[in-house]
């Protein structure tokens, strides 16, 4: 690798984790070529990535930003996954981990914070973007249901009662 694709690649970096919500940290070491691409086309699926990293240029793009803590991260094979979501790629990623014990999650960056494994699997934990609009959908329409269903009981309730008396004349 050469200065100029080194540079280029330290920039995508940069850029990966400025736009980034969390970056997870993770090992690979031992898994095959396929389990690899289960774990990309995993990601892929709900919006995420997985790159294989170089530690030196992670480090560069990285500033000493996060510090030793975030730094101490890089060692070993590394790879790193990464959404515009910060929950998506640590769910996926801590869901593959529990299936597969070749793959370990180190950590994770969350803008300037340093995540250990716990954290990663902590944010794992939380709702993803799309869940919590659906929850909020749903706060939004109950009120109305029931406004609804408020202003219809009267009007039901007027109808059985002149149904009754109808029956009672009937009869």
């Amino acid at each position: 690798m050469d200065r100029a694709q080194k540079a280029e690649a330290i920039e995508a970096l940069k850029g990966v984790f400025a736009d980034a919500g969390a970056v997870v940290v993770t090992h690979y070491m031992g898994l095959t070529v396929a389990e690899m691409t289960d774990l990309r086309l995993r990601l892929r699926k709900d919006g995420a990535a997985l790159k294989v990293v170089k530690n030196t240029l992670v480090q560069k793009a990285l500033g000493g930003s996060v510090g030793e803590a975030g730094d101490a991260l890089f060692s070993g094979p590394v790879a790193i996954a990464y959404a515009p979501d910060a929950v998506t790629a640590a769910k996926v990623t801590a869901q593959y981990a529990k299936e597969n014990d070749k793959f370990t999650v180190i950590g994770g960056l969350m803008g300037q914070q340093v995540l250990d494994a716990k954290g990663v699997d902590t944010l794992a934990k939380l709702p993803s973007l799309d869940e919590l609009r659906g929850k909020i959908v749903g706060l939004l329409q109950a009120p109305a249901t029931k406004i609804a269903g408020i202003l219809q009981a009267p009007a039901g309730q007027l109808a059985r009662v002149v149904g009754a008396y109808a029956a009672k004349d009937a009869a």
